[in-house]
């Protein structure tokens, strides 16, 4: 086993990094308290190629590996996780989906202008919805309704807690065509945003990642022509699983980045506040907290890099993205609040960053599958 990064994956993980420090650190307190997207940096990871980085170069990616996307995802969210989760979405969810499971029409019409960013000089990226207020971890009791038109469909219903769902031009909605066929008979269809009957809601104020674009996003009677359609009939819900696998390697990266930024603030921390007459990191109990938190962030880093390789291979990698994101995800909330705690006082204050990465590390454990899920898919997948 070669755990050696080659030449081009240390650039682009130096690119990452040089971006996050240079171009999302400042002002990333205040697009926090403000709820700011963080356009020009998005408009930013598109010049990089960052927008479609597993995409190939024919459709406008970068066509690079998933360890690579790794590497920017963990560097970017160390510094803003609002910046990380609008590119994974562009990324895992849409631009994967549709090069997967796309038509060639669908792949120039909409994968090209998506995997780079941008159409016509403005950005342009895209949302998946699959979430309702009724249908979260239960993906099959999907009340959005497109009904069969003959030469199109007609889609009402409500999507919730949708990521680029004010900023995206670009929609892929799961809905469901037939009830009477269960989860086959959910389909995915490309909306795109500015079609009539299609309304976007406020957006939400969270707990963290408030930069990111969080919204609920309305259909009434909107016309979604047949060619629209990804995949084959019925082929939605099997879209949806597959797409969320690839997904949580994502999430997992940016869980990753949260804890390994907040420990590298606390490793700083320590070896400049005193107490008792010398540096808090002689302390053996805020020792040992460093230690720790060293330990687990290695081990979710290696279960994000085995679950990219395995992605890269070839080989099914749905239960090592689970076990990643599980453990990234609950590494990342400990981590956090251990961070905080070494900074004491300062910890509490926003100017010191680890209260903000303590509150965006919570939805690591609840978007792209909770881990009550993840746990559900790893246990039917050391039973089966």
């Amino acid at each position: 086993m070669i755990f050696q990064l080659s030449e081009e994956q240390l650039m682009i993980r130096k690119a990452a990094r040089d971006f996050a420090q240079n171009e999302c650190l400042p002002g990333v307190i205040e697009r926090d308290e403000l709820q700011k997207f963080p356009n020009e940096q998005i408009m930013r990871l598109a010049d990089l190629g960052f927008m479609g980085m597993m995409i190939k170069p024919e459709y406008g990616g970068a066509g690079m590996d998933t360890v690579s996307y790794v590497l920017a995802m963990e560097e970017i969210s160390k510094i803003d996780a609002s910046v990380s989760v609008c590119m994974s979405v562009n990324n895992s969810l849409v631009c994967y989906g549709l090069q997967e499971f796309g038509s060639e029409e669908q792949k120039q019409k909409y994968l090209v202008p998506l995997a780079n960013g941008k159409k016509d000089g403005e950005l342009y990226i895209g949302a998946f919805m699959l979430s309702e207020p009724e249908a979260g971890s239960d993906a099959t009791s999907q009340k959005t309704i497109a009904e069969d038109k003959g030469d199109h469909y007609l889609l009402n219903g409500t999507k919730n807690w949708i990521t680029n769902g004010g900023t995206a031009s670009v929609y892929l909605v799961i809905a469901q065509t037939d009830r009477s066929k269960g989860s086959r008979g959910i389909n995915t269809l490309i909306v795109e945003k500015n079609w009539p009957g299609v309304t976007v809601a406020a957006k939400e104020n969270k707990l963290g990642i408030r930069g990111s674009d969080t919204c609920t996003v309305m259909f009434t009677d909107v016309k979604v022509p047949k060619e629209n359609q990804v995949g084959n009939e019925g082929s939605g819900f099997t879209f949806a699983m597959k797409t969320l696998a690839g997904g949580r390697i994502g999430i997992a990266s940016q869980a990753l980045g949260i804890a390994a930024g907040a420990y590298e603030l606390a490793l700083k921390y320590s070896k400049t506040r005193k107490a008792f007459g010398t540096e808090i990191m002689n302390h053996q109990i805020i020792a040992f907290k460093l230690a720790d938190m060293a330990t687990r962030i290695e081990a979710s880093r290696l279960l994000c890099m085995k679950a990219a390789w395995e992605k890269d291979m070839g080989i099914d990698y749905a239960l090592s993205s689970s076990m990643a994101k599980v453990y990234s995800s609950e590494t990342a909330m400990w981590t956090t609040t251990e961070a905080v705690q070494i900074h004491g006082g300062y910890g509490y204050v926003k100017e010191y960053h680890v209260e903000r990465l303590m509150r965006d590390a919570k939805i690591t454990q609840i978007y792209e599958g909770t881990s009550e899920v993840q746990r559900i898919v790893i246990s039917r997948g050391i039973l089966k």
